[in-house]
């Protein structure tokens, strides 16, 4: 099932559930329940919103081993995951743009498969750790590469606003064991990698970070990005393509100034 969050026709934020090119409005959440009701209309008549409002945002950096040393030849391949986190701020909806805040550094953008929880997982088990999703939607983690190599920690190169876009809906049935992760900038291919090559996979990922901190439902989960990274600027678009899920695309713009 596909689960989009949206607006149509000045409406409040609601959620409804797509069925190929149709959209009906849902009553519910996600995480108690959705009760399919009336067609809406095609997904060209919503306008798109982040799936998902997620209370923390928790990243996982270094999980593919080609990615690793792509940007620095001496990182080594990491034996635990790499963990980091972006805050709720930095969300921008499907379509928006992302507004560089620095346009003179280094901006890249990474595809991801996002994990969304479903019910509140605390110290869970890897076995049963899927049993905590409600599903997977797409993200990309935007990072200002100056900052990032000047601070040595991650928060502030990845955590400007509009440095998260999610979406473009929350796919709860897709094999994630072998699920295809893309990106294109301008329309040119620039990464395309399985998730069968992550290090540190989902139902690892989620058991690891539970036994760190309680995750709650709407929480979200970045499984990190494969090899392919780049440099965008204003007037490029990006897109972001997880199998199963769909295209999460955004074009980019410069940070108004003050």
């Amino acid at each position: 099932m596909k689960i989009v969050r949206f607006t149509s026709n000045g409406s409040a934020p609601r959620y409804g559930i797509q069925e190929n090119d149709a959209v009906y409005a849902a009553s519910g959440d996600p995480f108690s329940g959705l009760t399919k009701g009336e067609k809406v209309g095609a997904t060209s008549d919503i306008t798109r919103l982040a799936p998902v409002e997620p209370g923390k945002i928790v990243c996982i950096g270094l999980n593919y081993a080609a990615h690793v040393t792509e940007n620095d030849a001496s990182r080594e391949i990491p034996d635990a995951p790499v963990m980091f986190m972006k805050p709720p701020s930095a969300v921008v909806n499907p379509g928006e743009p992302i507004a560089i805040a620095n346009p003179d550094h280094r901006t890249d953008y990474e595809a991801e498969l996002v994990v969304v929880i479903g019910k509140q997982a605390r110290d869970v088990s890897e076995a049963d750790a899927l049993s905590y999703v409600l599903g997977y939607t797409g993200g990309n983690d935007v990072s200002d590469r100056v900052l990032q190599a000047k601070d040595g920690q991650w928060v502030r190169a990845k955590g400007f606003d509009t440095y998260c876009p999610l979406g473009p809906c929350i796919e709860t049935e897709i094999d994630v064991t072998n699920t295809t992760v893309q990106s294109r900038l301008n329309g040119e291919q620039r990464q395309s990698q399985s998730t069968s090559n992550m290090l540190f996979n989902v139902p690892f990922l989620i058991s690891f970070i539970s036994k760190v901190m309680t995750l709650e439902p709407g929480d979200v989960i970045m499984t990190g990005t494969p090899e392919g990274v780049g440099p965008m600027k204003q007037g490029d678009t990006i897109e972001v393509e997880i199998g199963g899920v769909g295209v999460l695309s955004n074009p980019v713009t410069n940070r108004a100034s003050a």
